[in-house]
């Protein structure tokens, strides 16, 4: 079934619209979820747990990609699930992934005077302008938490030419922020 499908089945309320979205992006969002927990039972809760956002979220909401609205609550999900049970232990990939992130940020109070959707336009922006293959590598170390080993399995490049590239990404997205303000 089609995404367009599946959200005139959420629209409708019909409970075959968990079932299809389970079928067509099952494995996707479970995987989005685990490479950040670690844990099976965790993502597979987060999976679920992403199946209900939609729910509870279509409508009003009518995305108009739906895989990515799909992947953004699972990674929610998951995101809130890992400061839960990980409060005091961390998972090494995406501890070091947020921190990575967390060094571009100008200073403590950008994400109290900007929204969520402010931010979020702001790195779209900054995506657009660094290519294909640098938004590739960006995306997997930072939206997916992958290790940089996997990343440089997945993309091809050797493991320097990965540690660069994102080296060279945060400084670009550093000065990028603070020319937006943030």
């Amino acid at each position: 079934m089609d995404d367009s499908g599946i959200i005139s089945l959420f629209l409708e309320r019909s409970e075959e619209a968990v079932r299809e979205t389970k079928i067509k992006y099952g494995r996707i969002v479970f995987s989005v979820a685990m490479r950040i927990l670690g844990c099976e039972a965790d993502a597979e809760e987060c999976e679920n747990d992403a199946y209900m956002a939609a729910w509870n979220t279509i409508p009003p909401e009518k995305p108009r990609n739906f895989r990515a609205f799909l992947l953004k609550l699972a990674r929610n999900q998951a995101l809130k699930k890992y400061e839960y049970i990980n409060a005091e232990k961390r998972n090494p990939n995406t501890a070091v992934s947020l921190e990575e992130l967390g060094e571009c940020a100008s200073d403590e109070g950008a994400e109290i005077r900007y929204t969520d959707g402010e931010l979020a336009d702001t790195i779209n922006r900054f995506l657009a302008d660094i290519g294909e293959e640098n938004r590739r590598v960006f995306m997997l170390r930072y939206w997916y938490f992958m290790p940089v080993k996997d990343i440089c399995e997945r993309c091809g490049i050797s493991k320097s030419k990965a540690e660069s590239m994102l080296f060279r990404m945060r400084k670009k997205l550093k000065k990028f922020l603070e020319e937006e303000g943030l």
